[in-house]
């Protein structure tokens, strides 16, 4: 008997039974693909954090401790590839004299770097002119002391007789902030900024000058062990922040307190966890709702045919079969789709993660991969059960046989509308994104430290409830509209179906259950495609917002504080090929009470001509208008919210500022009035700081040195426009392309990829609201094939056929697009909204992506056109012909 129904399905329901497991597929695709996604995302997470680390281990030798012994237990440890000791001495200045004046300077750090240094850490030191090794100098250091390759420096030694050393050569620290970390302290003991006078020894040299130091003064010299691992780890950046952790605690109690590691690696692989959990949020809030939506679609499938397939299970139960039997004649059905729809599906996965993604595997490990394929199959399962066997289940349990032969019955309310269900959630879920999106929450919490990171996953609840609920509101406006609203129906068919418009509108009243559902699940695959299409536009918009706004500009000039340089320098730089603009930018030091804090000194007028400045950087004014209150008012500026708060300042209130007067070096107060709240600010660090009219402060302090130049790009060849820049400059100051600061960016959500990712939500939205249009409608046509045969019969002229199938077609495209731009606008709104607390800065407005919108409307009245053409053709065979098939 199982048999017999199948082939008769297969012969007779073949383009039903594929159109359901296509459904299945697309189901299983999206997620299988989504591991896909998560496996290189994670895999690309931990290769990028390995590769921006120049020293995986610094190992801070304790005082009274063995450097040798240190030594030797680094380079046997477990993964470690080699290791070096690196000494570091405390300098009371350097000197030099060049062009018949002396220039001195604070405070320094003399590093002694052993041979082979630089070929097992090449990330660590960059060379900018001269040698490679021998005497260097650090590049902010030769700007202080004006010295260059061949000049001779002078270094103090606290109780020593100085001495001289001849420059080789002028290098670049990269990576100093970790280089000169305090090894062991906290995060709040950590040096605000690097030493300004950095000297790099020859460690024989090194040895040399500070052995006698180091017996005077002990405290003045260390020894740290620098070590390179092989960096054969796990692909889940958390799972290898917890190897590497727990090798730097093995090591760290295997020298029984002789060493303090300081992890650069792990402190690495830190932050590439948590974008791993990101990228789980995004899987959530981005591929969930497309899986959910393609399981709708295949209810909507099986939906279409449900008055058919009642009708045979009728025939089945008058000629005795019994109910165990239809169970199972329905459960080998929902296997056939459920099986062929997860195999098309997983091999639809491997070759979208091939393409998208470079590789076709579901995860990091073979057991997450598995696992990925295993849940993605059980998926197709269950919406093929849920769309083929549970309908034939509660047909069997709730109806009788002459209900199942009845064609036409009275429909009822459905439970959730009795009870007010939708509304009931579309509340729940405002109040939820109103909570989340104002309190500050973070979405992804990592305690530094902690080998687990936990994610609020009470902020998925807000953008659920509201999909669920704007789902079925949406469907019960339309059947409100199309029941008691059949007149205004029947009105707007005019132009379509002329005298037939009102005859179409009944028709439609009478299906307009099947054709609210059609409606709602095409509004909600268009809501799908444009709240997705435009989410991801908001986020690379973000990213590069954020990339801008570390780096500055497209590249950036920061100029070393030895060096005085004025506006005029523009010029020069404007000079050179491929550079569109250059704005130069004040940077002082600016004393408000004992605080001292950093002023920025720019053009109100001519900022935005290099970098972007967007209103959340701002409160009390837009972008816009608190430049002009600069440009009108140069006494003016903006303070942080910080100082806001801790000075109680008002609007217009003055502010006395102490800054350096260039002519005499000495602090000098200038008067300022508050005009308005700067949170974010290209170059400016993250805390307090002010940005004031740059001609007023050359005024107020008789001088316009610049701090940095800010180059616009148009953002091509940044990369070597900023190596010609820096030809240019010389070592006199730092260029940075933001190129390099948008792979290296922190921002904790912008920091994964999305590229992929876009690509595949994207082409799935496009085939789900294609088929959500064109399948559905077709399907739904087909099915009222006795309908049409019938007003055939009756004497419909073809053109009155055409106009009673275009109405609907015409129903079901208007409200279709109607309720999805209202719905994707809600959802776009809502993603961005409860996002918000991780992007840095915050968008101010949404990025609409209006080509591929387009084109999403575009495929899909495509399809609803070619379905009720497909439909029109059937319709006008012989009526005769038809009923007989039926």
């Amino acid at each position: 008997m199982i048999g017999i129904w199948l082939r008769g399905l297969l012969r007779r329901r073949g383009g039903r039974l594929a159109a359901t497991a296509g459904g299945v597929a697309v189901a299983v695709a999206l997620l299988a693909s989504l591991g896909a996604f998560l496996a290189a995302s994670k895999g690309s997470m931990t290769a990028r954090a390995v590769r921006d680390v120049a020293v995986d281990w610094q190992v801070q030798v304790q005082p009274g401790a063995d450097p040798a012994a240190v030594l030797n237990l680094v380079r046997a440890s477990a993964q470690v590839r080699d290791a070096l000791p690196v000494g570091f001495a405390q300098s009371t200045g350097l000197s030099a004299s060049a062009g018949g004046s002396t220039q001195t300077t604070g405070a320094a750090v003399v590093l002694g770097l052993p041979d082979g240094y630089r070929r097992v850490f090449p990330h660590e030191i960059r060379s900018l002119t001269g040698a490679d090794r021998g005497v260097l100098l650090a590049q902010q250091t030769a700007a202080n002391l004006h010295a260059r390759p061949g000049d001779v420096v002078q270094i103090g030694r606290a109780g020593l007789a100085p001495v001289q050393v001849q420059v080789a050569g002028v290098v670049d620290l990269p990576q100093a902030d970790s280089l000169f970390q305090k090894v062991g302290a906290p995060v709040g003991a950590q040096p605000v900024a690097p030493p300004d006078n950095v000297v790099l020894l020859p460690d024989a040299q090194w040895h040399t000058l500070f052995d006698p130091l180091a017996g005077a003064r002990p405290d003045l010299v260390a020894t740290q062990v620098h070590a390179a691992r092989t960096h054969q780890l796990p692909s889940d950046p958390a799972a290898a922040y917890t190897e590497v952790t727990a090798a730097a605690h093995n090591l760290e109690a295997r020298t029984a307190g002789a060493g303090t590691v300081g992890d650069n690696l792990g402190a690495a692989l830190g932050a590439a966890r948590s974008d791993a959990a990101y990228a789980q949020v995004l899987f959530l809030f981005l591929g969930l709702p497309g899986a959910v939506l393609a399981g709708l679609l295949t209810g909507a499938v099986t939906a279409a045919g449900a008055t058919r397939r009642r009708g045979e299970q009728a025939l089945l139960r008058a000629r005795g079969t019994t109910t165990g039997q239809l169970v199972g004649l329905a459960a080998v059905e929902a296997a056939l789709v459920g099986v062929a729809g997860s195999l098309v599906g997983l091999a639809a996965a491997a070759l979208v993660g091939q393409v998208a993604f470079g590789s076709a595997r579901f995860g990091t490990t073979t057991a997450t991969a598995v696992g990925w394929i295993l849940a993605a199959a059980v998926v197709g399962l269950v919406i093929a059960a849920a769309s083929v066997l549970l309908p034939a289940f509660r047909d069997l349990r709730w109806s009788t046989v002459a209900a199942g032969r009845r064609p036409v019955g009275r429909a009822t309310a459905p439970w959730w509308a009795r009870y007010g269900v939708d509304i009931v959630l579309l509340a729940a879920g405002g109040v939820v994104v109103w909570v989340t999106s104002r309190t500050g929450y973070q979405l992804v919490l990592a305690p530094e430290g902690v080998p687990t990171i936990s994610v609020s996953y009470w902020a998925f609840a807000g953008p659920a409830l509201l999909w669920v609920g704007a789902g079925l509101a949406a469907w019960r406006l339309v059947d409100l509209l199309l029941g008691r609203g059949r007149g205004l129906v029947g009105r707007g068919l005019r132009p379509v179906a002329g005298r037939l418009s009102a005859t179409a509108a009944a028709m439609m009243a009478r299906q307009r259950r099947p054709l609210a559902r059609s409606i709602v699940l095409l509004a909600l695959a268009l809501a799908f495609a444009g709240s997705t299409a435009t989410f991801n536009a908001t986020y690379q918009a973000q990213a590069e917002a954020d990339a801008q706004l570390t780096n500055g500009a497209d590249v950036t000039v920061t100029e070393s504080p030895g060096v005085t340089v004025g506006p005029g320098a523009a010029s020069r730089l404007a000079a050179i090929p491929g550079v569109r603009a250059v704005e130069p930018i004040q940077h002082r030091f600016a004393y408000v009470g004992a605080d001292l804090q950093d002023l920025y000194g720019v053009r109100p007028g001519t900022i935005t001509n290099a970098t972007a400045l967007q209103d959340t950087y701002f409160q009390g004014g837009s972008a816009r208008q608190l430049m002009d209150r600069l440009a009108a008012q140069p006494d003016s500026v903006l303070v942080s919210a910080e100082t806001v708060k801790d000075f109680q300042l008002h609007p217009g209130d003055l502010l006395n500022l102490r800054l350096q007067d260039g002519a005499t070096k000495q602090l000098t107060t200038v008067a300022f009035h508050y005009a308005g709240i700067v949170k974010e600010f290209p170059t400016a660090p993250k805390d307090s700081f002010f940005v004031a009219n740059a001609d007023y402060v050359a005024a107020q302090t008789s001088s316009d040195a610049i701090g940095a130049f800010l180059v616009d790009t148009g953002g091509q060849n940044t990369s070597t426009i900023a190596h010609q820049i820096q030809t240019t400059v010389g070592t006199s100051a730092a260029v940075t392309d933001i190129a390099h600061t948008r792979s290296s960016v922190g921002s904790s959500l912008t920091a994964v990829d999305l590229a992929g990712l876009t690509r595949v939500e994207l082409g799935f939205a496009l085939v789900l609201a294609a088929a959500a249009g064109g399948l559905v409608l077709a399907l739904g046509l087909t099915e009222r094939r006795r309908t049409f045969a019938i007003t055939t019969a009756l004497g419909a002229t073809p053109r009155q056929l055409r106009g009673l199938v275009a109405a609907e077609a015409t129903a079901l495209t208007v409200g279709g697009l109607l309720v999805g731009a209202a719905l994707g606008w809600l959802l776009s709104q809502v993603l961005v909204a409860v996002l918000t607390g991780v992007f840095d800065p915050p968008p101010s407005l949404l990025s609409t992506p209006w080509i591929y919108l387009t084109a999403v409307v575009l495929v899909t009245v495509g399809a609803l056109g070619g379905a009720a053409a497909g439909a029109l053709r059937i319709a006008r065979r012989s009526p005769v012909r038809i009923l007989r098939e039926l």
